[in-house]
């Protein structure tokens, strides 16, 4: 069981500040991976929080494999992204202010896997035509007005 997990069964769903990764992985022709996350039945980014002892790279890469059996090459840090617009309430009422950092890497290996204990299916999709609903953090993520512009730093 997750660090944050084990932190939910004693603090219940009160708000916590949490630390983790996400991924802007891109294939070769540079369309970005989401995923459908069962929890909120929204498309997202392979993402989550950090385990003691991970580094956030650590985050990103694993987080990216158990989600979608791929994994990506070098990793070029893209932001990190708090504040209220990272303020998040899971469908099952816990509460998260979500410190997240954004790393893209080109995807270079692995089977993708369409279905997992935390999605129900993965595919690539380009940066204007992005599946709906997204959730929150990703579309602030990916589609917010924020300081570098996405499209320098894709493919």
């Amino acid at each position: 069981m997750g660090y944050v997990l084990n932190l939910r069964k004693k603090v219940g769903h009160q708000p916590l500040v949490v630390a983790g990764a996400a991924m802007l992985a891109q294939n070769s022709v540079g369309k970005v991976l989401l995923v459908y996350r069962n929890d909120n039945h929204c498309w997202g980014l392979p993402a989550g929080s950090t385990e003691p002892g991970e580094s956030v790279q650590q985050t990103a890469r694993r987080e990216l494999k158990e989600e979608t059996g791929l994994t990506v090459g070098d990793l070029t840090l893209i932001d990190v992204f708090s504040g209220p617009k990272m303020h998040y309430r899971y469908p099952n009422g816990d509460v998260i202010d979500s410190v997240t950092v954004l790393y893209r890497g080109n995807t270079n290996g692995g089977e993708l896997v369409k279905a997992t204990d935390e999605t129900s299916t993965a595919g690539f999709y380009e940066l204007d035509a992005l599946p709906e609903p997204l959730t929150p953090l990703t579309k602030w993520m990916l589609t917010g007005e924020w300081v570098w512009p996405l499209n320098l730093v894709l493919l």
